[in-house]
């Protein structure tokens, strides 16, 4: 299997990407997100703008239920209703950004998902990811079972990495 994807959106115009993988599975065996992108999509992240000029790259059903702002970044899109986003300047000035997924995280992962794979990259964003367990272990720590009042904004932030918190 080897699918070719050209990508031409406002960040990227002709991206060449591979498929290589069956969607949604072969994954790295340290990666074990609990969300899918769609899951994250229908439950609100990114305050609805992160996705809305790139859906023709992803699969339709992803964008059914999504919750989008084409006009503006609206945190009360968010599913815990709190704005636990980072401009992406700042992305940039801490070196998260690549070439490749100039949107960051979430454009790899929604790609990884899809069956892309970038040696190098994939292990720089797994690594990443697997960094934000902290969060979930203090929210672990310090909120009851079921609490979803209790560090909205880590919860949020969390769902912005495939952490389902709403399970902690």
């Amino acid at each position: 299997m080897r699918k070719k994807v050209t990508v031409t959106d406002k960040m990227q115009k002709r991206y060449v990407y591979f498929l290589t993988e069956p969607s949604g599975r072969n994954f790295h065996p340290e990666f074990k997100p609990t969300l899918s992108p769609k899951e994250m999509l229908e439950l609100g992240v990114f305050g609805g703008k992160y996705m809305t000029d790139c859906a023709k790259e992803f699969p339709a059903s992803w964008f059914k239920k999504a919750k989008l702002s084409p006009e503006k970044h609206d945190p009360k899109l968010n599913y815990f209703k709190v704005d636990a986003s980072q401009p992406l300047s700042v992305w940039r000035e801490k070196g998260w950004i690549s070439k490749d997924d100039p949107r960051g995280w979430f454009q790899w992962y929604c790609r990884y998902y899809m069956g892309r794979r970038l040696t190098e990259e994939d292990e720089r964003q797994i690594k990443r990811w697997k960094a934000m367990r902290r969060h979930a272990m203090q929210i672990k720590k310090n909120c009851r079972a079921g609490d979803l009042d209790c560090h909205r904004k880590q919860r949020q932030a969390l769902l912005h990495w495939a952490y389902d918190s709403r399970k902690m």
